[in-house]
């Protein structure tokens, strides 16, 4: 079985093609990067968030999850859930819920880090969302859901993976 060493990509990795980032090269721990391209979130025909000035977090393996600030994100069609999850870099997140007007509540499409971590001190109180769940486009490219339910990763054409979550990486 291969384990990771922070060294070099895994034999079984995928070449990235012309304008593709390969998930293999991206660091552990994560990091955060600023990223300028648009991105759109939608509830059926409500813009939920649009914005030019995102955060993305980048880690080994996984497709990078977009955060985007609070004053460019629809904060009157949210609603907080109850319970929290937590991650080992950024802390505690709490999540949220769209209400969407003539249409039932779509129910933890989103979640926040109200106090993240030093390292990810950027993105408290910034909002990111399922691309499973609603839909998201990043420089009108319309994102894919990162593969296993679970992780919130948005596959873009320039990613090239595999990438965690799909059949097959529940050893990595």
């Amino acid at each position: 079985m291969w384990k990771y060493t922070g060294q070099t990509r895994p034999p079984f990795a995928h070449v990235p093609g012309p304008g593709q980032t390969s998930v293999w090269d991206f660091p552990r721990p994560p990091a955060l990067l600023a990223d300028s391209r648009r991105v759109v979130v939608r509830a059926g025909r409500r813009v939920i968030a649009d914005s030019t000035r995102t955060l993305r977090v980048v880690e080994t393996a996984s497709p990078p999850t977009f955060y985007l600030p609070p004053d460019e994100v629809d904060s009157a069609a949210l609603i907080a859930e109850a319970g929290s999850s937590y991650c080992e870099w950024k802390g505690r997140a709490c999540y949220w819920s769209v209400a969407v007007p003539g249409a039932s509540l779509l129910r933890g499409v989103a979640w926040s880090y109200p106090d993240p971590g030093p390292a990810f001190a950027a993105i408290a109180g910034w909002f990111s969302f399922y691309p499973a769940l609603l839909h998201c486009e990043v420089a009108g490219e319309r994102v894919r859901p990162q593969p296993g339910g679970f992780y919130g990763g948005w596959m873009t054409a320039d990613i090239a993976g595999p990438v965690k979550g799909e059949p097959g990486t529940t050893s990595w």
